[in-house]
């Protein structure tokens, strides 16, 4: 309390709400990023499949997926226990989800030896666990943090179809892959390669129309993506969210109710 700054009489309901907002985001800050570090540290492992099929092998790439969907469940079981608003559960989860999203789609993009067949059946097994775990945990706690691996969702999508040089630039671009940008089609498009079935990318037809469209400058020039680390909520909506039923059977900190200043917290 010694480095909380007085305030003046006349404004201290705005200078509190001032420093509570720091505090609040300054707080979600932390945890999302200690939670995509140890989410970090188990993504290089999970980004390209491994080139040999020992059944012990896949089996500990499996546990990597594994380990992600524990971290979010133990971040999920602090945040109940602490009564956090469920509106900022969905909003940390949310980033989370965006955050996997650019590392393996960017990873996609950028190294060749990921743009497989093989690799798209690999990632494409873990992206279903990730969806498991947000029916799991429900709309209540996940939002739609789902919707935030559209990216690499669509990616490997197109990369496990068979027969790609049957498929139009039109039902690429519209049904398929509605997501992502000519310019990240185009360089998956000529990265990719099949280690396992022997498949072909799409037909010449289709790599000359968008070699065409990038060289023209449609859309951006820019194909990776770019990650949101700002708090996106405000101290405003948190407020608006919360029901004061959630906090009807919270017991307060031993240090607060032993503090004087905070006898009401007794009431």
């Amino acid at each position: 309390m010694d480095l909380v700054r007085q305030v003046e009489g006349k404004y201290p309901a705005f200078l509190f709400k001032q420093q509570l907002t720091a505090f609040v985001e300054g707080l979600y800050g932390m945890i999302r990023d200690n939670v995509k570090r140890e989410v970090s540290s188990v993504l290089s492992h999970v980004i390209q499949a491994p080139r040999t099929a020992k059944a012990g092998l896949l089996t500990d790439q499996h546990s990597y997926w594994k380990a992600i969907v524990g971290h979010f469940n133990d971040l999920l079981k602090i945040l109940q226990e602490n009564c956090v608003p469920t509106i900022f559960c969905r909003k940390i989860f949310t980033q989370l989800y965006a955050y996997i999203n650019a590392q393996l789609f960017n990873s996609l993009l950028v190294r060749r030896e990921c743009c497989s067949f093989s690799n798209g059946e690999y990632v494409k097994q873990g992206i279903e666990e990730l969806e498991a775990w947000c029916t799991q945990a429900k709309p209540e706690y996940a939002g739609s943090a789902w919707d935030e691996l559209k990216h690499i969702s669509q990616a490997v999508g197109f990369l496990v179809i068979f027969k790609k040089f049957r498929v139009s630039y039109d039902e690429i671009m519209s049904d398929l892959c509605p997501v992502l940008s000519v310019h990240q089609l185009y360089r998956i498009c000529t990265q990719y390669w099949d280690d396992k079935y022997n498949t072909e990318s799409v037909s010449e037809e289709v790599l000359n129309e968008m070699k065409t469209l990038v060289n023209e400058g449609a859309g951006s020039g820019a194909y990776l993506l770019d990650e949101e680390t700002s708090m996106p909520l405000s101290l405003e909506e948190i407020g608006n969210s919360m029901d004061t039923k959630e906090f009807q059977n919270v017991v307060p900190p031993q240090e607060l109710l032993e503090n004087a200043s905070f006898q009401f917290l007794k009431s």
